[in-house]
């Protein structure tokens, strides 16, 4: 089943729009916990019920040697949670023979749905990427990080970079369907331009809690008409709700917590 197809069923038949980050810390394991594996398989299980996607982020990972982590992660995660697919955080962009490795890793090597990208190398940067139909392809559109204005709010040719990325992809680079943009959830207004350009796209949207983002912005800026369409991302806020004991029980709660703020949004909305 392709990346897209398990994404819609999610929104559709589990009426969530939460996207988990598993973003492990050094030295923030709780108690008793003996390594980031076990941790993330426990956040795993607690919020799977909640979860349109899960989203680990691979430089979380690498820089703790744990790659063969990550591995075993994804895998126990379409074993365990059949109908949660992954994205992995990688935001790679390359040419050449290097991009086609960079999909290989993220595909072949972590068995990862979908992956985020930087496009700005152009679109034979990615083609090996959107070359896997079944596969998501995540491309960083307006960021949520105070920097993102540098360089994306540049004017080009009476309208921001962003917007002109969001264009070039919707109409240009997604031939198999299988595109979605990266836009901060702590710009609503712009979110709400790039969804007017893209139509349908599926937008993953991180920027909620710790970056300060509104739900209530980003569902009446990015939803579409159905009340779907977004991948709305929470990592520190879901997994370190406690470091205590409990902390699985919280992330839980946390993830559950934030599906039902953001349906009871979605529900006032129609």
């Amino acid at each position: 089943m392709s990346f897209m197809t398990q994404l819609r069923d999610a929104w559709r038949e589990r009426n969530t729009l939460v996207c988990v980050g598993l973003d492990p810390e050094p030295g923030r394991l709780p108690s008793g916990v003996a390594n980031v594996l076990d941790f993330c398989k426990a956040i795993v299980d607690a919020t799977a019920p909640y979860a349109c996607v899960f989203k680990p982020q691979i430089a979380h990972f690498a820089a703790q040697r744990l790659e063969g982590e990550l591995e075993e992660l994804i895998a126990y995660i379409h074993k365990e949670h059949p109908s949660v697919p992954v994205i992995l955080d990688a935001k790679r962009g390359d040419i050449g023979s290097t991009a086609k490795h960079y999909a290989s890793e993220a595909f072949d090597r972590y068995g990862a749905d979908a992956v985020t990208l930087n496009p700005y190398l152009g679109r034979d940067s990615i083609d090996p990427f959107l070359e896997r139909a079944d596969k998501g392809v995540i491309l960083l559109c307006r960021t949520s990080n105070p920097g993102g204005g540098d360089f994306q709010a540049l004017d080009c040719a009476g309208e921001p970079l962003y917007l002109r990325v969001a264009e070039t992809i919707a109409r240009q680079w997604n031939h198999h369907g299988n595109c979605a943009l990266v836009t901060g959830a702590t710009w609503p207004a712009e979110l709400g331009q790039v969804r007017a350009l893209v139509g349908d796209m599926p937008l993953l949207v991180p920027g909620i809690g710790a970056q300060g983002g509104d739900v209530a912005g980003v569902l009446s800026h990015g939803a579409t008409a159905d009340g779907t369409g977004l991948m709305i991302s929470s990592s520190r806020g879901i997994i370190y709700a406690s470091e205590g004991e409990d902390f699985a029980a919280a992330a839980g709660v946390a993830a559950k917590s934030l599906r039902d703020v953001i349906n009871d949004h979605r529900q006032a909305a129609i």
